[in-house]
């Protein structure tokens, strides 16, 4: 059997600017104690950054995984996913060990405690401690996800969300329908606390198991609209004045409902929307994704799908200045997973120093703890891009002479030569 050959979709640029957009946005939702979170869209609506890093990462998954089920088979676009999980998973206990570790020993120095009184904050509501006072139990569950803080909860729901990829092909090969009805027969299951899993090992104050912030069964169905967006499975919806004016209309009728001063008692004016809010919980709430956020979220993609125009081609043609910045949020979208990771440690950090040095009441620092963020996330995006690129693999640029450049640290022909005869055998690279 002749493999057809495969022709490199090119990316879409939609895709990496709003996931780079929603890589910033989450940054500023985790840096402890931040004003600007005042101003993010989750203030404003019900759905916020972590519905476009899941729905995102559904159409990147398509593009990514997809064509391996579709050339290779089940068994092999299976195996592909069990090894990104496995990344994921390692990804996710390093990420964990990085921030609980660093965390504790900045506080056993005792800085904490002398400078800000500052470990009731970071490491207790962290809820960390169990892993040095009930190792024996918090270490198992960390290594099980039987464990999961809610800090830390993003990417234990993707490596449960990419398990579930193979099911879905392999109910698309009976259908479609049977793929979507897969899908959202998890959700409801969700909804009536049929499918959850435990947060914690142990018991809560109430005798009961803590579950998972995210409930992965309920938040695929968000993944598997997105993947089935770039699997051709949903078709583009038309730009239609209509349905422009309908998802305005949610955008702005959801407002009043999801404003963050409706939370606060002291706000006498909201009593009514706060009683609303409170009837239309199960609709709205993030753990079991209720209805309400499916929709606010399909609303904003779809204005914002419109605003960028077929193929994003609004998003270029603004000037130089304008295009640098579409590229960098693109760059930073494209690697989002080690961005994600590397956003949780250097909000921590932003943070404690932002208040071992200066103190949350200033203006200034909080505003450089959110900007310098923004230009480290950047930096990480275009080193593991470099990194990915595997430069060490190109041919060496050439001289005006022709011949390549190599560094004078390089051994010559010759000693290459001695170094093969004297070892018998060539060594293999390592790494």
């Amino acid at each position: 059997m002749n493999a057809h050959p495969q022709t490199k979709r090119p990316r879409d640029p939609r895709l990496d600017f709003f996931r780079g957009l929603g890589m910033f946005i989450i940054y500023v939702a985790h840096v402890p104690w931040n004003w600007w979170t005042l101003w993010i869209p989750a203030r404003f609506g019900f759905s916020d950054a972590t519905e476009v890093f899941v729905f995102c990462s559904g159409m990147a998954s398509a593009l990514a995984f997809g064509k391996i089920f579709d050339l290779h088979g089940w068994g092999m676009g299976a195996a592909r996913i069990a090894h990104r999980m496995w990344q994921v998973y390692w990804a996710h206990i390093g990420q964990f060990l990085i921030i609980a570790v660093g965390l504790v020993m900045i506080h056993e120095s005792g800085y904490l405690t002398r400078c800000c009184d500052l470990t009731q904050d970071y490491v207790v509501s962290l809820n960390l401690w169990h892993l040095f006072d009930n190792t024996k139990v918090a270490l198992p569950g960390l290594m099980t996800l039987t464990w999961v803080p809610n800090y830390f909860d993003i990417l234990p729901m993707y490596v449960v969300i990419l398990a579930l990829i193979p099911l879905i092909m392999l109910a698309s090969r009976v259908s479609v329908a049977a793929a979507f009805a897969l899908s959202i027969g998890l959700w409801l299951a969700s909804q009536f606390g049929l499918l959850d899993l435990p947060a914690e090992p142990w018991l809560n104050s109430e005798g009961e198991h803590r579950k998972w912030f995210f409930n992965p069964f309920a938040w695929q169905m968000l993944f598997f609209t997105g993947f089935a967006f770039m699997r051709g499975w949903i078709p583009a919806p038309p730009v239609n004045t209509k349905l422009v004016v309908a998802c305005v209309a949610i955008v702005l009728v959801t407002i009043p409902f999801a404003y963050f001063r409706v939370y606060g008692e002291n706000y006498a004016d909201f009593v009514w929307a706060r009683e609303v809010r409170a009837a239309i919980r199960p609709l709205w709430v993030k753990t079991e994704f209720g209805l309400f956020r499916y929709l606010h979220f399909l609303a904003l993609a779809y204005l914002a799908w419109v605003a960028a125009g077929e193929h994003g081609k609004r998003l270029l043609g603004h000037g130089a200045l304008w295009g640098r910045f579409v590229n960098i949020v693109q760059k930073v979208g494209q690697q989002s997973l080690p961005v994600f990771m590397a956003s949780l440690v250097i909000a921590q950090a932003a943070a404690l120093m932002r208040d071992m040095v200066w103190g949350r009441g200033e203006w200034l620092p909080q505003v450089l703890s959110n900007l310098l963020g923004f230009l480290a996330l950047i930096a990480v995006a275009y080193i593991a891009s470099w990194y990915k690129s595997q430069p060490w693999r190109k041919p060496p640029a050439m001289s005006s002479g022709g011949k390549p450049n190599i560094p004078s640290s390089a051994p010559n022909k010759g000693s290459q030569t001695n170094a093969r005869t004297t070892a018998g055998t060539k060594e293999p690279a390592l790494g």
